[in-house]
């Protein structure tokens, strides 16, 4: 196979991810994303290895003298979203769309592993090319491929993100907590319903609910450390059917983001607690359900160190290296920063000359497709650095 720079990969990069972003397939359904990826790779003469639990795909791409494992990630999956672009390469199916870039992040990680196949004489170690499903849909697709092995003896994983908040010619890491856990909640308040004219008959719902939520208002404000970021954010209060009667059941739903498990546990805890009295004191009964999401995303020190190293010289001074704020979005890629030293990195993709300004998760969501090649350049050189680092 014919050695390519990875400039000269663009044409093609751009041609899947545009291929990808027509044919889009939601988490957990990801079947011709897979095989498409799985064709892919190998083409390029890889290993491929398809998951038992999922749609997740992994090519593995071995050296001719030993070294390091590493392990570079992409996500597959989209939203159920109906797109309202306009472009050439708009999605085909109804209502769901990449709304996020995993598309882009499939395409940079396929021209990532045509790179290094291109290159298999000079590769020292073993690299491991790990295309995800349901990033999107706890619990995510991350656990699955990590019980059937796919870090067993790797030394670091690194993956990317995508992001049009961030100006296309920018990327950007942190080194510890860089995302929040996400957390999701579920309270069921049940009292006796009865003649909204005769209130003392009944056991108002409602009430209790309303003065749960104020209370619940507290727990960050009141119960968390001023110094450890966390939200609690009530979604959803749902109870009643007529304006003349009192509402026997009140559903609660919400969603907690914390960066530090303790900080996470306990605002579990507070919640559980709160409702127990709040539901005492006004003589209902609850039943809380609460999920527990993706875990902190946490960067490993010495490896968000490496991106501050590598990634100047790997992209040139066009492109400006900076150091993240915490972001509350979650990623499961924090489950293989649990097994594994590694780093989560973000591409800057947006583009207001061009149009590019919508949030991820919108219908308007793309990005400018010049931050593929920015992506590919970054997960080489971090493989690199690992791969030859003595």
């Amino acid at each position: 196979m014919e050695m390519l720079p990875i400039e000269q990969l663009l044409p093609e990069l751009v041609k899947w991810r545009r291929y990808l972003h027509r044919h889009p397939e939601l988490s957990y359904q990801e079947k011709e994303t897979s095989a498409f990826v799985a064709g892919k790779l190998a083409e390029f003469g890889m290993e491929v290895r398809r998951s038992q639990t999922g749609y997740g795909v992994t090519g593995v791409l071995r050296g001719t003298s030993p070294g390091k494992t590493i392990v570079l990630r992409a996500d597959m999956d989209a939203l159920p979203i109906q797109e309202e672009n306009n472009t050439d390469y708009v999605s085909e199916k109804e209502g769901v769309m990449h709304a996020c870039g995993h598309d882009g992040h499939t395409a940079i990680l396929l021209a990532a592993a045509s790179y290094y196949c291109s290159r298999k004489e000079t590769l020292k170690g073993e690299l491991r090319f790990l295309f995800q499903p349901a990033e999107e849909v706890c619990p995510g697709g991350a656990l699955g491929m990590i019980e059937e092995g796919v870090l067993a003896g790797a030394d670091a994983v690194y993956g990317l993100h995508l992001w049009t908040p961030l100006p296309v010619g920018t990327v950007g890491t942190t080194p510890g907590p860089m995302m929040a856990s996400a957390d999701e909640f579920f309270i069921d308040i049940i009292g006796k319903g009865g003649h909204g004219g005769m209130p003392h008959r009944t056991v108002d719902s409602i009430v209790a609910g309303a003065a749960l939520v104020t209370q619940l208002q507290s727990i960050v404000s009141r119960s968390v450390d001023p110094l450890s970021p966390a939200v609690l954010s009530v979604g959803t209060i749902q109870g009643g059917f007529a304006q003349n009667v009192i509402a026997e059941k009140c559903r609660i739903t919400g969603t907690v983001r914390a960066f530090d498990e303790e900080t996470r546990h306990l605002i579990r805890r507070r919640i559980e607690e709160l409702s127990s009295s709040l539901a005492a004191a006004y003589g209902t009964e609850v039943k809380i359900d609460y999920v527990m999401g993706y875990p902190p995303l946490v960067n490993d020190a010495a490896e968000a160190e490496r991106f501050n190293r590598v990634a100047p010289a790997a992209l040139g001074e066009s492109v400006k290296v900076i150091t993240l704020e915490k972001l509350m979005p979650a990623e499961d890629f924090a489950y293989y920063l649990r097994q594994l030293p590694g780093c989560f990195m973000f591409v800057g993709a947006g583009n207001p000359e061009k149009g590019l300004i919508y949030p991820h998760h919108h219908s308007k969501f793309d990005f400018d497709e010049d931050a593929l090649l920015h992506g590919v350049k970054l997960l080489v050189a971090m493989a690199d650095s690992a791969l030859n680092e003595k």
